[in-house]
């Protein structure tokens, strides 16, 4: 589930339970074939500093004998099996855009796999990486052993095996590595337990801990968990029903927000996970065909509603407005109530942000990560709005790794924040990056530029067949060729 070790994570898992399936969705044609990269030389040396700054965290900060990428730095933090999937994603990237070398990568990449599919599997609450196939949400980055109390994460495992199953598509070549690479990715997909996780059939659990057995909650409805269901609807070895994916999108709700009609879900995050790997311009299922829609488009009207309430700011925060928006799931700087310009205002750390027509969390703290996870469904939109970010706060927000995780320019008050520092003229700024907020922006910026992900996973066999078996349609799947 999508969260961040700041926030103790060994609570067992009713911490982590997802905002769930929240909003809206439209009526227009389907998206059709790719726009090219953002035309302008600023946006393109833009790009080039921002992800290679980015590929820096999952480069420099991953373990060096097990590979698992770290929650969030420079904070010493446990690793993430999310965020570990996104390292995953970002090596092939790195290779392309020449940071490092072939052999640099799937070096790297066969250490993380073999280390993943060689830890402990078992019940016991202690002293095993995961059970059934599955991994905790968090992780000891040397031993790979659970950490803390943490929760068996189905989502969290989905993004792992979806930015593995990149690597098995990208790492083609007869090369002995490359075919080690390809059948590791293989075995730790086919040993997930699909079935076992759907203890509520048809629909897949949140995750189950050994203290307390399976969650209360499933996954239904519109949010992160679209690559889960497609993942476990395409095992060869343990597949959800049939009926698992309309159970999934019988939560959908729908409706209008600030001139947009889209399917819902508040935080920015929920329209991008999924959206990393899979392109989904011009394919439907059966919902989208009904409303004559692709969930590509859903997630650029989902974008541009969060930037016309920025525009329009009811809450009168500070520097809201074009050059600053996106709304997501961050960190922030105190749980506290403060008087600010006269109003009181309620603060939070970190806390899924979001708006839609079903409701507004909002305390001021703006992402960069919401809006540079989206490059690629609105980059005339989005990159002059990352730019000015950038230039206006200079390396308050923008450092080493490219964006730091969060800001907010309201709180200018001179008061103890939980982390970050705050800046009496231009607000609080994080000083922490997380990795589940680097790896969006690095695989869309990509996605934008030259498709990379897209189309590596557009040839994956397993890819085709989950989405298949929810009943996709059109464009570049039709040409796929018949999955195993």
């Amino acid at each position: 589930m999508r969260c961040s070790g700041r926030v103790c994570p060994w609570i067992p898992v009713l911490r982590f339970i997802c905002l769930g399936a929240l909003l809206v969705v439209g009526c227009a044609a389907a998206s059709e074939v790719p726009q090219p990269e953002a035309g302008t030389e600023k946006h393109s040396d833009f790009l080039d500093t921002l992800q290679h700054r980015t590929f820096g965290y999952f480069w420099d900060l991953s373990h060096p004998e097990t590979g698992l990428s770290p929650d969030r730095f420079p904070t010493e933090s446990f690793a993430s099996v999310a965020a570990t999937g996104f390292a995953l994603t970002a090596y092939p990237i790195g290779v392309e855009r020449g940071y490092i070398t072939r052999e640099e990568a799937r070096a790297r990449v066969t250490r993380t796999l073999r280390f993943l599919w060689n830890g402990t599997q078992g019940e016991d609450p202690s002293g095993s990486m995961g059970y059934r196939g599955f991994f905790y949400h968090f992780l000891d980055p040397a031993t790979g052993n659970r950490f803390g109390e943490v929760e068996l994460s189905t989502v969290d495992t989905a993004l792992l095996l979806a930015g593995a199953l990149f690597c098995q598509s990208y790492f083609d070549r007869a090369h002995a590595e490359e075919v080690a690479i390809r059948e590791l990715v293989e075995k730790l997909y086919l040993r997930v337990d699909w079935k076992w996780a759907s203890v509520r059939p048809p629909a897949v659990s949140h995750g189950w801990n050994p203290e307390v057995g399976f969650l209360p909650y499933d996954w239904r409805g519109y949010n992160e968990a679209m690559i889960l269901y497609l993942l476990a609807l395409a095992s060869p070895t343990h597949p959800v029903d049939d009926s698992a994916w309309d159970e999934w999108t019988s939560r959908y709700e729908w409706g209008e927000y600030h001139g947009y009609e889209f399917l819902g879900f508040g935080p920015l995050f929920g329209h991008q996970y999924t959206h990393l790997f899979i392109d989904f311009r011009g394919i439907q299922d059966a919902v989208m065909r009904e409303r004559g829609l692709d969930y590509f488009e859903n997630s650029r009207r989902a974008l541009l509603a969060q930037r016309a309430y920025a525009i329009e700011n009811p809450m009168q925060w500070r520097g809201y407005g074009e050059n600053l928006w996106g709304l997501t799931a961050c960190d922030g700087p105190v749980n506290q109530e403060l008087v600010i310009d006269g109003k009181k205002r309620v603060f939070q750390t970190y806390w899924a942000r979001g708006t839609s027509f079903a409701g507004t969390a909002d305390d001021g703290t703006i992402a960069p990560t919401a809006i540079g996870g989206a490059i690629a469904f609105d980059p005339e939109t989005v990159l002059p709005t990352l730019i000015s970010m950038k230039e206006t706060y200079g390396e308050l927000l923008f450092s080493k790794y490219g964006f730091l995780d969060a800001l907010n320019p309201t709180l200018t008050a001179q008061v103890p924040v939980q982390h970050g520092r705050v800046d009496p003229k231009m607000g609080w700024f994080d000083t922490d990056y997380l990795g589940i907020d680097q790896g969006p922006i690095l695989a869309m910026a990509e996605n934008h530029r030259s498709g990379l992900v897209w189309e590596t996973l557009s040839r994956n066999p397993h890819i085709i067949r989950g989405l298949r078996r929810a009943g996709f349609q059109g464009g570049w799947l039709d040409d796929a060729p018949e999955s195993p």
